[in-house]
């Protein structure tokens, strides 16, 4: 008889109340002239990916507190790709293409991966014919420890496994971690 492998839960952020509004000029914010525009800029490559540093975050219409919420984030870990930065504010986008702009405190520069489209299967080892270890539904996150070739390590729930890169959102074709 074979045994059961685990599968991880997902959690997913819930989008909040606020009434979806047009986008900012963000085009103009994606290239800034002023100086108030450049002052916080981290001088980290853009785009990027980083992940969700708080239990709840707000992702805004436009750079700043005066744009209404467009979605709240309620899973820390969550993979965000940074595509612009406007002072303290970073324009993001999540696994499924929503774009937004959220304060730079709630954000970390932890790498982590959501898993994509389908249950994904995790190996123990990169090769595809290693044994499986786990099971991971659609939108669950996990940490990167390494990704090389096609392949990262990832961990979560005190498990982990090799993962093809392609079966997550998270990390860039051809990126090398740790």
């Amino acid at each position: 008889m074979r045994a059961a492998l685990p599968i991880l839960l997902l959690l997913l952020a819930a989008p909040s109340s606020a009434q979806e509004a047009p986008a900012p000029a963000a085009d103009e914010a994606a290239t800034p002239t002023n100086k108030d525009a450049l002052k916080y800029r981290s001088g980290l490559p853009v785009p990027r990916f980083a992940s969700l540093r708080a239990g709840r975050a707000y992702m805004r219409a436009g750079p700043g507190k005066e744009y209404p919420v467009t979605w709240v984030f309620v899973r820390p870990g969550t993979p965000l790709e940074v595509v612009s930065e406007w002072n303290v504010w970073r324009k993001v986008k999540d696994a499924d293409g929503t774009e937004g702009w959220m304060d730079r405190a709630m954000l970390h520069t932890d790498r982590t991966i959501q898993i994509t489209k389908q249950t994904r299967e995790l190996r123990a080892r990169p090769d595809l014919s290693s044994p499986i270890v786990l099971r991971a539904e659609p939108g669950v996150v996990m940490r990167v420890t390494m990704c090389a070739d096609r392949w990262c390590r990832v961990e979560g729930q005190g498990r982990s496994g090799y993962l093809l890169r392609e079966h997550g959102f998270g990390v860039y074709p051809g990126e090398q971690i740790g």
